[in-house]
């Protein structure tokens, strides 16, 4: 069998430039050549052939007698003695082996030990076979490149020193052209790039352009890629309209493109994008909407009446739950990456640990503070996250009545607070803008008041298109009774208490600002500080119109922004429970800015029934009329 070599220790092959001589090639040859051929190389590796031996003599010691000089000559009868410098001979030295390299002799012995040959700069005419028998002296077998690299190397080693320096010398004024060259592509570049950019510029498309285009969206779906380009091209010229617009061209028909092409591409109807337009800058609102098409992350609240969040957060890791604590402002939230196990059917959802809620509705309860021991009005409670996250800040102390317009969302807010452990609220179902005369004296008052939903496009898209200005007007109208009725039932002498935490899931200035601006004006409450570090401030200018200047310290969440659902939050103080003079005439709940729609008017109908409807009531002589007329038919 023989020992193998090992392929850890074999020494690097190649023609490389630097490299004179290959290594360890002669043990894996004498695997594959005939006895009679490693024979005769272990002897010429040993003493050296007649023929390879110096004229003037041999080695001493070295096997076979001395050959005369034109013996040698001639057995070299394919050299001349012009290139005499060609046959000096190679040195054969005997060195001790790195590793375990082998031999193997004529008698087929394994011997250790290898032979270094230390050829010179030209090398030797012995003939060299690579690892698997083939010769590497046969020309046919080698490559262009590699024949051109054999004729190139014995020019270059014999070189002088000058004219090596002088090939130094060429490649640095090779070098140094070539840089010469790259430098003046660099400065055709920015030339190139400019050209790039004057060709590229944003250009508005004609009138019949665009009427094409609003043909081809009939039957055809509008190309996105497009559309996308093209708003990117209107931000741009925009935000430098003074340079870049177009000659002739106004701000108002790049704002009716780019407010088209949105609509188109994000799917919104042309009413919310001018509102949405109205609200926040250009560049802020491209996010907005992009926030929009994104989910927001899913997270949920430790229900401390029954556990802590550390061991909450360990029960749902070990069941395979990526989860990560929701901000330094929340002790209770958890937000949830991933999960391998559904989230609303684990255990310790069952049991009652925690409660999936928006980040956002834990917020309002965090505004509103609540204290033990207190009288508490949620009054749009429905689904009871937050009438059970104020049952947890007052440790199931004091009173809380959950009321709800709904009695089919009042099922889940029962379940829910079974589900939870909520022993403090009573659960109601009576129609807030009545709720003063039902019941009053609350010490804080939580209205979570219906909305259009525009903060929260995100769970419901078809708010983009179903929502016009009869929704957003009807909306503020019913939210404006709301606060009245919410004010109306706060004990503005309570000792801990008298506060309002008014909040709704829109943006709009109109269900936000200006709702909050109308009950400022109509009862004897001031805006106070919510309590929360984060949040952009209210409004107290939009368009034409001028809101109280407190209304800075009311807070807007926004997706974009915050990663969390579009919500306003207001926190008042009643200071007075009486009412202003202005409004004891008219009923408390009903506001008198805003009506959705006209009664229709009552038509006007023919003969003297119409007559006799128009005229002031007469009652006796109508009785007396109708007794006649059932006497006549009898007395005839």
């Amino acid at each position: 069998m023989g020992r193998k070599l090992d392929p850890t220790r074999k020494e690097k092959r190649g023609p490389g430039r630097k490299a004179r001589k290959q290594r360890g090639a002669e043990v894996e040859l004498a695997r594959f050549l005939p006895p009679g051929k490693a024979a005769k190389r272990r002897l010429g590796a040993g003493s050296g052939p007649a023929g390879r031996r110096p004229l003037g003599g041999g080695r001493g010691g070295g096997g076979g007698e001395r050959e005369p000089a034109g013996q040698t000559a001639h057995g070299r009868s394919g050299f001349s003695d012009g290139n005499s410098k060609w046959l000096a001979p190679a040195k054969a030295k005997k060195t001790q082996p790195k590793g375990n390299h082998v031999e193997l002799s004529s008698d087929g012995e394994v011997e250790e030990g290898s032979w270094e040959m230390e050829e010179e700069e030209d090398g030797s005419s012995e003939e060299m076979v690579d690892d698997y028998g083939a010769s590497s002296s046969e020309e046919e077998e080698l490559l262009p490149i590699e024949k051109a690299a054999l004729k190139q190397k014995p020019d270059r080693e014999g070189l002088s020193e000058d004219d090596s320096e002088e090939e130094d010398e060429e490649e640095e004024e090779a070098e140094e052209a070539s840089k010469q060259k790259m430098g003046q592509k660099e400065e055709e570049g920015p030339d190139l790039q400019l050209n790039l950019d004057i060709d590229e510029q944003f250009k508005l498309p004609t009138s019949e352009e665009i009427e094409k285009e609003d043909i081809l969206f009939i039957s055809e779906p509008p190309d996105l890629h497009v559309i996308h380009q093209r708003i990117q091209g209107n931000m741009e010229v925009l935000q430098d309209f003074g340079v870049k617009r177009e000659e002739g061209r106004s701000r108002q028909e790049y704002l009716a493109l780019l407010r088209r092409d949105m609509a188109a591409y994000y799917s919104y109807s042309d009413f919310l994008l001018t509102k949405l337009m109205d609200i926040f800058p250009l560049p802020e609102l491209i996010k907005f909407l992009e926030a929009n098409e994104v989910p927001r992350p899913v997270t949920i609240r430790t229900n401390t009446l029954k556990t802590r969040r550390r061991d909450l957060a360990q029960a749902l890791i070990n069941r395979g739950v990526n989860l990560d604590p929701l901000g330094k402002w929340s002790k209770t939230g958890l937000v949830i990456y991933d999960s391998t196990v559904p989230i609303g059917a684990t255990p310790e959802y069952l049991a009652g640990h925690y409660m999936l809620q928006g980040a956002s509705s834990l917020l309002p309860v965090m505004a509103l503070a609540p204290q033990e021991n207190e009288r508490i009005l949620d009054m749009c409670c429905a689904p009871g996250g937050k009438t059970s996250y104020i049952a947890q800040l007052m440790k199931n102390t004091g009173m809380i009545l959950a009321n709800d317009s709904s009695a089919e969302r009042l099922r889940s807010v029962v379940g829910n607070l079974h589900r939870l452990g909520v022993t403090n609220a009573v659960v109601s179902n009576c129609d807030g803008r009545q709720f003063p005369k039902v019941l009053g004296g609350f010490d804080r008052v939580l209205l979570d008041a219906p909305c259009s939903g525009t903060g929260v496009i995100s769970k419901d898209p078809a708010v983009k298109t179903n929502k016009d200005e009869q929704d957003i007007l009807r909306c503020a109208h019913l939210q404006k009774e709301l606060i009245l009725s919410a004010i109306d039932s706060v004990n503005a002498a309570s000792e801990t208490g008298g506060y309002i935490v008014y909040c709704t899931c829109s943006v709009m200035v109109e269900e936000n600002e200006w709702v909050v601006d109308y009950a400022l004006k109509k009862r004897n409450v001031r805006l106070v500080a919510t309590g929360l570090d984060f949040g952009k401030e209210g409004f107290t200018r939009f368009k034409d119109r001028r809101f109280h200047p407190s209304l800075k310290s009311t807070r807007r969440f926004y997706p974009h922004t915050h990663n969390m659902d579009g919500f306003f939050i207001a926190k008042f103080k009643k200071f007075s429970n009486a009412i202003p003079q202005a409004q004891k005439a008219a009923p408390s709940t009903v506001p008198d800015t805003i009506i959705s729609e006209p009664l229709p008017k009552k038509k006007k109908l023919e003969g003297s029934k119409a007559d006799e409807e128009q005229k002031p009531p007469q009652p006796a002589l109508k009785k007396k009329h109708s007794l006649q007329a059932r006497k006549r038919p009898f007395k005839s």
